[in-house]
Formats: C-alpha cells, sequence, structure tokens
C-alpha cells in the first residue's frame, strides 16, 4: 500500500532491522526440523552419541539465534508503526488546519476525527501484522516449499492441490469483507456525529428532556454499527478454524503417505519428521498470509479515506508567495460583492453589496435573522472567498494577500465565544504569544474583565476547562474580545459579541474600546441597536441585500426595517 510505505520508508534502519530479523528467525524455525531429521537418523538411529550431543548444542544456539530475532522483529516493528501513525496523525492535523469552512462541510467534523484516530489505528495495525508476520511469512513460505521439494518430491502431491483452494478461499473472503468494511467505517462516522452532538448540546438535550430520544437516535446507529461488524467478524473468525481444519487433514495425508513410504525404505523417518514440520510451517504461514489478507479490505478503506485528506485541496489557496506588508493600514472595501455557499449558487447569501471603511471609524451591519451580516463578515478573514465581487483591505484584493499575513491585520470576535483548554493568560496571548503582563491587564481592563479575573484564586493562570465552560457566557465573551484588543489588529470584527453582556458593562466597553481601536477600523454586527447607535455608518441587510445605509438617526428617516427594528428596542424619546 502506497500510504504506508510512505511513511515506512522514512526509517530504512529499522526496516532493515526487521528484514535481519525475519531471516534470522526463518533459518532458525527451518533449521531446527532439519536438525531434528539429523538427530533422528544419525544420533538416535544409530546411537551417535557425540552426533546427538553436536545436534543438541546446535539446536540450543539456533533457538537463541530465534529468541533474538523474535525480539529484532518486534522492536523494529514497534518502532516504525509508532512513528509512522506519529507523523502520518501530524501531517493529517496540518493538512486539515489548512482547509477552509468549505472542505470542513462537504468532509463533516466527525469524520474528520474518526479518520485522524481511528483510521490512522487501523493503518498501525495492519502495518504491525505486515511487518511481524507479512514479510516473514512470505519468505517462511518460499523457504518451506524449497525445503519440502529437497526432503521429498513424491509426498509434494499431498500438499500442492492444497493452496489453490485455499488462495481461492482467501480471495472470497478479502472481496466480501471491503464492502463490510467500508459500512463499518462509514457507521462510525455517524455514531461520532451522533455523541459530538449530543456532548455538545447536553444541555438543551436535558432542558427540554429529551435524553430518551437522544438514546434512541445513538442506538440506531451504534446498532448499524455493530451489524456490520458482527458480519465482518464472523466473516473473519471462520478463517482460522477451516484453514486449521485443512492443515490437520493435509498433515495426516503426509503421515499417510509418508507411513508407506518409510515402508518401501525410500524414505527415512526423520526426514518424515521434518517433512511434517516443513509442512506446517508453509501452511501455517499461509494461514498467517491469509489473516493478514483479510484485514487488507479494512486497512484500505482507512488509507483511502486518510489518502482523501491529503488530496483534499483548500479551496482558500493560502498564497504563500502573497502580499506581507501594505503602506496603509485599515482600511476596507467591498466591492459589489455577492456570495453563494457551494452547491447553493442559485440562492446567493450575499448580494451585491458594496461599502467602504477606513481607520478611526465603525461600520455596523444590523438586520433580522439570517439576513446575511455573519457570512458576510467571514470574508474578509477569508472564511469563505467571494462568488462575485472583490474584497479589499488596504487597496489589495484579500486573495492576494499571504493569507497568515492577512489575518494578521485582523482581530476576529466570533458570535459563539470559543475558548481553549489552559489558562486565562494562555488565552489571552492565543493572537500575540510574546505579549506582557501589562498588556494582558490592559485588555481585560477595557474588555471589562479585569475585575472577574482579579477574583479569580490564580487570576490570569486559573485555568479553564473545555471550551471555557465554568465560566459565563458575559465572562467568556469579554475573554474574547481582550483576546482580540492584546493582539492590536488593523482591523476589528465583532460578530454580535456584545450580547451576553448587560446593558451597562456593554456600554463602559465599548466607550473603552472607541479609546483603544481609535486608529483601527471596526466592524460590528449587532441586533441591539443600543450597541450601534453611535456607530459611523450602519449598514441594514435583508436577504442578503444592503437595503439601506447611513447613521441612526438618518436611518430613523429613510429605512423602514431599520425603524421597525429600532422601535422595537429602544424607548419612543429615544426615537425622536
Amino acid at each position: 500500500m502506497g500510504l504506508i510505505w510512505k511513511y515506512i520508508k522514512r526509517y530504512k534502519k529499522f526496516l532493515l532491522l526487521n528484514i535481519v530479523g525475519s531471516f534470522g528467525f526463518i533459518f532458525v524455525e527451518l533449521g531446527l526440523p532439519t536438525m531434528l531429521a539429523r538427530l533422528i537418523n544419525g544420533a538416535i538411529a544409530g546411537i551417535d552419541r557425540d552426533l546427538f550431543i553436536n545436534t543438541i548444542l546446535i539446536m540450543l544456539a539456533f533457538t537463541v539465534v530465534g529468541f533474538i530475532g523474535r525480539g529484532v522483529v518486534s522492536y523494529a516493528t514497534s518502532q516504525l508503526t509508532t512513528k509512522m501513525v506519529a507523523e502520518m496523525r501530524n501531517d493529517m492535523y496540518h493538512v486539515i488546519q489548512t482547509f477552509s469552512h468549505e472542505e470542513f462541510d462537504r468532509l463533516g467534523v466527525s469524520s474528520l476525527v474518526t479518520r485522524v484516530t481511528n483510521d490512522a489505528f487501523v493503518l498501525m495495525q495492519f502495518s504491525q501484522m505486515i511487518l511481524r508476520m507479512g514479510l516473514t511469512t512470505v519468505l517462511m513460505m518460499f523457504s518451506s516449499f524449497y525445503m519440502i521439494f529437497q526432503t521429498s518430491k513424491s509426498l509434494s502431491a499431498v500438499l500442492i492441490p492444497a493452496f489453490p483452494v485455499l488462495l481461492g478461499a482467501v480471495l472470497i473472503i478479502g472481496k466480501k469483507s471491503r464492502p463490510l468494511s467500508e459500512a463499518q467505517q462509514s457507521n462510525l462516522d455517524n455514531i461520532n456525529l451522533i455523541l459530538r452532538e449530543a456532548l455538545s448540546g447536553l444541555r438543551v438535550i436535558r432542558a427540554f428532556v429529551r435524553e430518551k430520544f437522544q438514546m434512541k437516535r445513538f442506538a440506531i446507529v451504534n446498532e448499524a454499527y455493530s451489524t456490520v461488524s458482527k458480519k465482518l467478524f464472523y466473516l473473519m473468525a471462520w478463517t482460522q478454524p477451516v484453514f486449521s481444519h485443512v492443515i490437520n487433514w493435509i498433515i495426516i495425508g503426509i503421515i499417510w503417505f509418508g507411513a508407506s513410504q518409510l515402508e518401501a525404505g525410500s524414505l527415512q523417518i526423520g526426514n518424515l519428521v521434518a517433512y511434517i514440520e516443513y509442512s506446517f510451517h508453509a501452511l501455517f504461514s499461509f494461514l498467517n498470509f491469509a489473516i493478514v489478507f483479510m484485514m487488507y479490505p479494512r486497512a484500505a478503506v482507512s488509507a483511502s479515506r486518510i489518502q482523501e485528506v491529503f488530496d483534499t485541496e483548500s479551496s482558500i489557496s493560502p498564497n504563500e508567495d502573497g502580499i506581507v506588508e501594505t503602506k496603509t493600514h485599515g482600511y476596507l472595501r467591498f466591492e459589489n460583492v455577492s456570495f453563494s455557499y457551494p452547491g447553493n449558487h442559485d440562492t446567493p447569501v450575499i448580494d451585491n453589496v458594496s461599502f467602504s471603511a477606513e481607520p478611526g471609524q465603525t461600520i455596523a451591519f444590523i438586520g433580522s435573522t439570517g439576513s446575511g451580516k455573519s457570512t458576510l463578515l467571514q470574508l474578509i478573514p477569508r472564511f469563505y472567498d467571494t462568488t462575485e465581487g472583490r474584497v479589499l483591505i488596504d487597496g489589495h484584493d484579500v486573495r492576494e494577500y499571504n493569507l497568515e499575513a492577512l489575518r494578521q491585520k485582523i482581530g476576529y470576535i466570533p458570535q459563539k465565544s470559543l475558548l481553549f483548554t489552559g489558562t486565562i493568560a494562555d488565552n489571552l496571548r492565543y493572537g500575540k504569544w510574546d505579549a506582557s503582563e501589562n498588556e494582558l491587564i490592559d485588555a481585560s481592563d477595557i474588555s471589562q474583565a479585569k475585575d472577574f479575573i482579579l477574583k479569580k484564586s490564580e487570576r490570569f493562570e486559573e485555568v479553564l476547562s473545555e471550551g471555557g465552560s465554568n465560566l459565563s457566557g458575559g465572562q467568556k465573551q469579554r475573554l474574547s474580545i481582550a483576546r482580540a484588543v492584546v493582539r492590536k489588529p488593523d482591523i476589528y470584527i465583532f460578530d454580535d459579541s456584545f450580547s451576553a453582556l448587560d446593558y451597562a458593562t456593554d456600554v463602559r466597553l465599548r466607550s473603552r474600546l472607541k479609546q483603544e481601536t481609535g486608529q483601527s477600523t471596526v466592524i460590528i454586527v449587532a441586533q441591539r441597536v443600543s450597541t450601534i447607535l453611535h456607530a459611523d455608518k450602519i449598514i441594514v441587510l435583508d436577504e442578503g441585500k444592503k437595503v439601506a445605509e447611513g447613521t441612526h438617526e438618518e436611518l430613523l428617516r429613510t429605512s423602514q426595517i431599520y425603524y421597525d427594528i429600532a422601535s422595537s428596542q429602544l424607548r419612543e424619546e429615544e426615537l425622536a
């Protein structure tokens, strides 16, 4: 398999050790029957004590060499496979990091998790079997056949006809196991999907008392996985007993025909014993080969799923040679921008939107749910690329920038606050790892997070649980804002980032932000009109189209949509 070989060949030293160990083991396994034949024919039958002692000593030496060979194979195999799977996972993670939202939507997050974890583990298991058994098995089979023909050509007539039958059985089982392996991995993706949804939505499930419903959903996908797995394992389980039964019949046949040759004097008893040993090694090696071969379809499915990750190119080019530095900072312009999600080009989410923003300005977007506000903001850092039109930053199309340099210009505060496991300081330094403690204090003070941080026993070294679940929604939003402030970007993007704050905290925070972001461009998406009252420009979106633009006072007079939104939230005197 190309994917496995691509990684294994990087460790030639361990691969060579594996081959040397395999040859040593085979030499011993086939050498012992030869010595046994010599012992029976010469030492025991002829009662030659010196030959008996010498042969026993040689056999003891063989066992030591065999033990060392087995140890070398085990060591080399474990080193190869663990290094292989570690590098494979690192490479997959690196590739996944380059994916745009489009690739995540198409492949599915749950499926990607399965590929990085389970599929990589399947390949590790298969590689272990190949290196531990596969190479040894093939070498043992050919070596055993050579010794079989050297010992007795006539007895080979009993052994040879069995191999085509066994090979046919292996091919049939391999062909039947491939679709079962594909279905098994697909069902595992579904299990991860349901489990991920259930764990992340645990509060909602409990609030609506839907635990039994979720249990049924999980039971259905789990039963599907179990059913397919049982069929696959049942198919595999029959292999060893059937093969062992056939091997026993063949050994019986060899003894039957060998006995007649012993009686005729054309075969020595020692040679018959050796022949049985060679035959057993050949047949047992074929059994091991069959086990490895039957694991191949499952490994091939996993390999193809991993290879799909490597072959998937991000729709967002990183543009390594793109623009890194610009003369101006913070100028943003949308020129006739339209955007449709992949596969749904007939219904654009953003339709021919144009606007501009300059440093020191605050531009706000408002509109009904589903009007395209958040989607529009995601075009600025190139989470998606425009379908039509251009997004320009500092006079250059965002697609002309080096992607990393582009995103360095932006401080993005998402709609759903996301914090990482670690300390508060680690999270605040996420966009600027060399930020000083004073910078963290200043940023948390601006975001109104300083007070609750200082109340923590460990302050900035307080450890956050997964997703910041040991904080309230408002605390998480304030830390997300502080994380962006630490970075001091040219453009701030607030995607409804004040929704969990009370009115007083919202006012204080925006007042401090106004001072901090005076030289930057601020883009805000908000549901609350009070958050954007003092914006330099408010853009009203409706079904992806810009339907109005102006200040709060201007829009109250010129836009019915804005007036309706404002009147539902503000007092009458604030609308005058």
